[in-house]
């Protein structure tokens, strides 16, 4: 179990409660069946908007709890430590990127038609970004939005999206110019019913089993410009703005799993047996135990620091990144030491922590690869 630290109050905890009340009730059931659907019941949003899990960030006014970030926190950290990455990354994109960018830049008719639904769960929301072919370099996107009267004409296709299957908006990284480079990208949401909009399939992945990934097409979709997300060519500027708190998302997911890791590891060597003693007897096992709790203690506090600093507006891009590199590869190789200590057992995906292992490869790509995060810091040097 996580424990409490100075980072949260009482309200915090009180939360955190709910959110592992929410979770025993309303994912650990379900959740071997959604690994094996390959996808989440559409029903679980509805019942995490009303177990006020969604958008808990979102002001009153538009359906949202009125809170911050840090009960977003919460909700991240208790998923990751329950083993379930797959709800945990879906819920996460909906609640910790697409409704920033809505509530960031959206006008007040935009907030109050998607942010209420997006709280309560009758909207899942989606953000396409990635594109075959262009990765983690947004500036090369090819997906078009043609300005038509009063709509736009959107074109193009998307791979790699959370939500894909389940979502009824999706924020649209999209060229609205011919301008070079990142002058021309705008944000346009979209709404899945709309004719020309179509779901590929949804794509099979070494972890998060139960996440719903996929591909998205765009063939001539007509929205109403009213549907463009802030100013037009400004898109590229609005994603560097709130990817602080998509990477900050990322570290926290990663201590929280790598937690989980540690935990059951500590638990499994001081029961296994080996050589007429238990595993945990070995300088070995001690020492290799060690440095994970070390790695884990640096992780947290480093975390907890920059959950502050995004409170009072002050998380740096610079920041987010070192957050985001550090915690994913400690996870990353904290996993991997875990299901050593497992031998035989930790390569059977009956064991937790050959899935903890699975799931935790992919937090090192999306979000921005550990290559990117290393190019963002190597610029302030």
């Amino acid at each position: 179990m996580l424990k409490q630290r100075a980072v949260y109050n009482d309200e915090h905890q009180m939360f955190r409660d709910a959110v592992r009340g929410f979770i025993k009730a309303e994912v650990v059931p379900h959740f071997a069946r959604w690994e094996e659907a390959g996808i989440v019941d559409r029903e679980l949003w509805a019942k995490a908007g009303r177990a006020g899990l969604l958008c808990s960030q979102v002001p009153e006014r538009y359906g949202g709890a009125g809170g911050t970030f840090k009960h977003n926190a919460v909700v991240v950290e208790e998923f990751a430590y329950a083993g379930a990455a797959g709800p945990q990354t879906d819920l996460s994109v909906h609640n910790d990127v697409c409704a920033g960018y809505i509530q960031h830049l959206g006008n007040e008719e935009q907030k109050l038609r998607c942010l209420r639904g997006m709280a309560d769960g009758s909207i899942v929301c989606a953000i396409a970004m990635t594109e075959p072919g262009t990765g983690s370099d947004l500036q090369s996107v090819k997906t078009r939005a043609v300005r038509d009267g009063d709509s736009y004409r959107v074109s193009g296709s998307k791979t790699f999206i959370s939500n894909g299957q389940h979502c009824d908006l999706v924020i649209v990284v999209a060229r609205t110019s011919d301008a070079p480079g990142s002058r021309g990208i705008s944000l346009i949401l979209v709404e899945s019913d709309r004719p020309g909009f179509r779901r590929g399939r949804n794509l099979e992945k070494l972890g998060h089993l139960s996440s719903d990934t996929s591909e998205l097409f765009f063939d001539d979709v007509v929205v109403p410009v009213s549907n463009l997300l802030g100013t037009e060519g400004t898109g590229f500027a609005s994603l560097m703005q709130e990817l602080p708190q998509e990477r900050l998302t990322l570290a926290i997911s990663s201590m929280g799993a790598a937690q989980k890791a540690f935990d059951i590891t500590l638990d499994y060597v001081r029961s296994r047996m080996a050589f007429g003693q238990p595993v945990a007897e070995f300088q070995n096992t001690r020492y290799k135990m060690a440095d994970m709790k070390a790695d884990l203690c640096v992780g947290w506090a480093f975390v907890d620091q920059s959950l502050e600093q995004h409170e009072r507006g002050q998380l740096s891009t610079h920041d987010a990144s070192v957050a985001k590199l550090w915690c994913t590869e400690m996870h990353g190789r904290l996993v991997d030491q875990c299901l050593q200590f497992f031998g035989g057992y930790g390569f059977m995906r009956e064991y937790e922590i050959c899935r903890l292992y699975a799931d935790a490869r992919v937090q090192r790509i999306y979000g921005g690869t550990s290559e990117i995060m290393r190019e963002l810091i190597s610029r302030k040097l």
